[in-house]
């Protein structure tokens, strides 16, 4: 049974990495990830990337962190029933800024929440083959192939203008 094989290639432009990202679309390998130093809408435009849902996660923690805000303020002026000169026991005007102090730490937790479900935080088995120049100037494009077919893997991405590394021992933890 063949095992597979990552081979990461190298480039030092944006536009060579957009070209590389579209050629091996069109070929018989998978793309498994693209490294860059930089966010890149003309890459992500490449990867048809979807929308992540982490912001409505965080909507959801903000709307529920007002209301329990307002929730947390009232219970407590009901319950203490600190009566000040002749204001009302539960005053809707002070407990806005509990709500929305609440409405920024559940938005928080709602973001921080949705990065670890959405995002596939944290990602170990990703730096595991990863090249440290891509954290500089220099961007990766990570393909898989059969092993008896990295060599064509290799010179596709050389003939692409980038650098190509193989990584083994891939399919034991896929």
């Amino acid at each position: 049974m063949p095992t597979d094989s990552q081979v990461l290639a190298i480039f030092a432009d944006e536009d060579q990495t957009v070209a590389a990202i579209e050629a091996v679309k069109q070929s018989p390998w998978k793309l498994d990830r693209v490294h860059s130093p930089i966010p890149s809408h003309r890459i992500l435009a490449a990867l048809e990337v979807k929308k992540s849902p982490v912001g409505w996660v965080t909507l959801i923690g903000g709307i529920i962190g007002f209301f329990s805000g307002f929730g947390l303020a009232i219970y407590t002026a009901s319950v203490w029933k600190l009566i000040v000169w002749g204001k009302p026991v539960i005053a809707y005007i002070p407990f806005v800024i509990v709500g929305f102090e609440f409405t920024i730490l559940f938005s928080v937790f709602g973001n921080v929440l949705g990065l670890l479900i959405f995002g596939g935080l944290p990602d170990y088995k990703g730096l595991k083959n990863y090249d440290p120049r891509c954290s500089g100037e220099h961007f990766g494009v990570v393909a898989i192939c059969d092993q008896e077919e990295q060599n064509k893997v290799i010179e596709f991405f050389q003939n692409q203008g980038g650098e190509a590394r193989v990584f083994e021992e891939l399919a034991a933890d896929s």
